[in-house]
């Protein structure tokens, strides 16, 4: 689960935290088996996220959110991804984006989810990125998603560790000297 909270770090610890709290007792219990039906389990997680959030700022905070169950038996991802950056799925040649299935967290008491899930092949890999890595400057430039999709192109058969390596480098080196840092982050998954 990638989350990213609005505003100032020192302020949304305790939200950040509950999160936290929330996703490792929650993903035990809902995903229990493999014959769990993750569809579901995924949608109740981004529920429970969603309230947990909203109770742990008191108000209404914008809570980008990427989550994903992988099911190794099957070689398929189910994701939840509520306004945060598009997850991408490398598979042969191509990338398929993985949208937005719902709003941030944080922002209302109903809110909905949809739970997709994608098929990871073998030579696959998926890639969640930040948005903080995403939006990376230099002068008016952006990294951009484009360029995260390069670099996931570039790392073709590459293991997961290879692939988060090259492109956080590749982001380092663009954002220009002397910028505000901002979370860069990116998590993959190969198959």
């Amino acid at each position: 689960m990638l989350l990213d909270v609005a505003g100032p770090s020192p302020q949304n610890h305790g939200i950040v935290a509950a999160a936290q709290d929330i996703f490792r007792r929650s993903a035990p219990e809902l995903l229990p088996t493999e014959d769990t039906n993750e569809a579901e389990a995924m949608a109740d997680l981004c529920l429970r996220l969603n309230a947990g959030i909203l109770k742990a700022a008191g108000r209404a905070c914008s809570c980008p959110a990427f989550a994903g169950c992988y099911n190794e038996g099957l070689g398929t991802i189910c994701y939840f991804n509520a306004g945060h950056t598009p997850g991408l799925l490398r598979h042969g040649r191509g990338i398929t984006e993985l949208p937005a299935t719902s709003l941030p967290l944080g922002l209302f008491s109903h809110l909905t989810a949809d739970a997709p899930t994608f098929a990871v092949t073998p030579g696959a890999a998926f890639l969640v990125a930040s948005r903080g890595l995403v939006e990376a400057r230099r002068k008016s430039q952006e990294f951009g998603l484009s360029q995260v999709k390069e670099n996931l192109l570039r790392c073709s058969e590459e293991a997961a560790p290879k692939i988060c390596s090259t492109i956080l480098e590749h982001a380092q080196q663009f954002a220009a000297p002397g910028t505000p840092k901002n979370d860069m982050t990116v998590v993959a998954l190969s198959r």
